[in-house]
């Protein structure tokens, strides 16, 4: 049998080569937070019509975790016993100590989840019923005659978190030194069994949330044509949206997460960045093994401690970000890092977020794909230079899509919404710019 369904994310690790997939059968912490008034125009906010036939109405949303989570979540923090690190290992053996208890210094007596719960509660946000789950998303409508409708998908260890600082550039440019004609009405879901949405009964791969998220826009909000975006598991699911589903007209992608059966390195640049890949994927892909083998036995420690579940997430923002002399202020705010490990705690979500890595394997739900297809949408690629996954060169990316844009950056990572913001806008909007030629 030919291993041709999904294309892997990464290059199969060595106890995963031969793997065939099978076909489915107390403390007060802060004082709580009224209720923030609803948008001041909820009419310019309201999610579209659905089209016809018609499909669950958006329901409007919003984050308000009570006081007592938090209390529990905290009182576990302040409860952590601290583990032996190695003399002078820093980041070299995982999440070094003394930036793990800078961190959790900091969150006990300077974070406020609830100035982050305001934060996001910002945008406005939705629930839609979506076959058997509940998808949530932020659902930003611009004001342009000329708005173009954008999925925007995140991935593990992020969230939608992660979008923070885009979204306003991209749905209201005119604000941001843009054009008005740059716009776009945004859609930034969070993955099944990841955040606020719901959590599926079992792993499932990212081409079926490709499927999920391809109804959620056509079905539910109506679009009739989108492009859309990611990085991490999100460059896999836009791969996938690109690839299977016909109202996805580009695809703009940040991390190579979309690949074809049967297309091999041939060159010699293509080789050895292949030998190169392999090389970064041993050093750091060990989460990668574990989560896609065995992801139930890594929620038992990790689900009951808050600081073990931030050591395990914060350790890959600092290992795949592209940091000045590998210092995470020197990109992120311990209040960003905090608060994305919130999402996941005040869900309780990691557990169901790394089914995704064995659904890769497990869930082999479509047609199968004939070796050497490619992606025959427009794809923008935008290149990071530190990458979990870089970009092989564009010879071997254009055997595995249609690469009508590529941009190179000098700076930037994993998490390029957050690293580079502004790169990543005008990388889109130029983009997109294409898409009207």
């Amino acid at each position: 049998t030919t291993l041709c369904a999904p294309p892997t994310l990464l290059p199969l690790p060595p106890p995963l080569r031969g793997m065939v997939p099978r076909r489915p059968r107390g403390v007060t912490y802060g004082a709580p937070r009224p209720r923030l008034h609803p948008p001041r125009n909820p009419a310019a906010m309201a999610a579209p019509q659905p089209a016809s036939p018609p499909m669950t109405q958006p329901t409007p949303f919003r984050i308000e975790i009570p006081q007592a989570t938090i209390n529990r979540i905290m009182e576990r923090v302040r409860a952590f016993e601290w583990p032996d690190a190695p003399e002078g290992g820093g980041w070299a053996y995982g999440a070094e100590l003394a930036s793990m208890k800078a961190i959790v210094e900091h969150w006990l007596h300077g974070y406020d989840w609830y100035r982050e719960q305001d934060a996001l509660n910002r945008w406005p946000q939705f629930k839609a019923r979506v076959r058997d789950l509940d998808i949530h998303f932020i659902h930003v409508r611009s004001n342009s005659d000329r708005r173009r409708p954008l999925i925007i998908t995140h991935g593990w260890p992020g969230s939608i978190l992660e979008f923070m600082h885009i979204i306003e550039p991209l749905a209201f440019p005119e604000k941001h030194a843009g054009q008005a004609s740059d716009a776009f009405d945004l859609v930034i879901p969070s993955l099944p069994g990841y955040g606020f949405s719901g959590k599926p009964a079992k792993p499932i791969s990212p081409r079926t949330v490709a499927g999920y998220f391809d109804e959620l826009m056509v079905g539910t909000l109506g679009y009739t044509n989108y492009i859309a975006q990611g990085g991490d598991w999100g460059s896999s699911v836009a791969g996938w949206l690109g690839y299977d589903h016909p109202q996805c007209r580009a695809v703009h992608l940040n991390m190579f997460g979309w690949r074809a059966p049967g297309v091999e390195p041939e060159t010699d640049e293509e080789k050895q960045a292949a030998r190169q890949a392999e090389m970064l994927f041993n050093l750091e892909g060990a989460y990668f093994r574990e989560q896609s083998t065995k992801p139930l036995t890594l929620s038992y420690p990790v689900m009951d401690s808050p600081v073990g579940m931030a050591a395990w997430i914060i350790e890959k923002f600092h290992g795949w970000s592209d940091l000045d002399a590998g210092r995470l202020e020197s990109v992120y705010t311990k209040d960003q890092l905090i608060t994305n490990v919130m999402i996941y705690l005040v869900t309780r979500t990691f557990g169901t977020s790394t089914w995704l890595y064995r659904g890769l394997f497990e869930d082999t739900s479509g047609k199968p794909v004939p070796p050497k297809s490619r992606i025959e949408k427009p794809v923008g690629i935008a290149r990071f230079p530190k990458d979990l996954i870089p970009f092989p060169p564009r010879s071997l990316v254009e055997r595995h899509m249609n690469v009508a844009r590529w941009t190179e950056f000098q700076r930037g990572g994993h998490f390029a919404a957050m690293e580079r913001p502004q790169d990543l806008v005008e990388d889109i909007r130029a983009f997109a710019r294409t898409l009207e030629k």
